[in-house]
Order: structure tokens, then sequence, then C-alpha cells
């Protein structure tokens, strides 16, 4: 596991996830054209509307369903 700080709506926070997931969304924030920050920023906005109350695993979530939907156009 590592923690790292993400800037959410210009504030600092913390996030913790495995290696393998922090790569992804370095993938992801590439492939889609923007920062970790803000794809972070993004994925915490739909966290929050969803009521889901964890933002770790809002991004594992988001990863794992965006990788299902790669998975399905191949």
């Amino acid at each position: 596991m590592k923690k790292r700080s993400v800037l959410i709506a210009g504030h600092a926070t913390s996030l913790t996830l495995e290696e393998v997931f922090w790569q992804a969304l370095k993938r992801a924030a590439a492939e889609e054209g923007t920062t970790v920050n803000a794809l972070v920023e993004a994925i915490d906005a739909a966290r929050t509307e969803a009521g889901e109350p964890n933002l770790s695993s809002a991004v594992r979530v988001w990863l794992f369903r965006r990788e299902q939907a790669a998975a399905a156009r191949r």
C-alpha cells in the first residue's frame, strides 16, 4: 500500500492504494489527457453524488469498471 497526497478542489488529501492501482490511475489519466489530481477529483465528485464513503475504494471501483468497459470493446 502506498499513501500519496492528491489535491481535490485545492485541498490536499491522502489517498492509499496498492501500487498496481497507482500505476493504473497514472495510465488512465494519461490516456484521458488529464492529470492524476484532476481524475481523482472527478472520481471524488461522482463518489460524493453516489454517497460512497471511501475515496480509495471509489478509485479502485472506477478503475475496475474502466477496465471492464475496455475489455468489452475488444
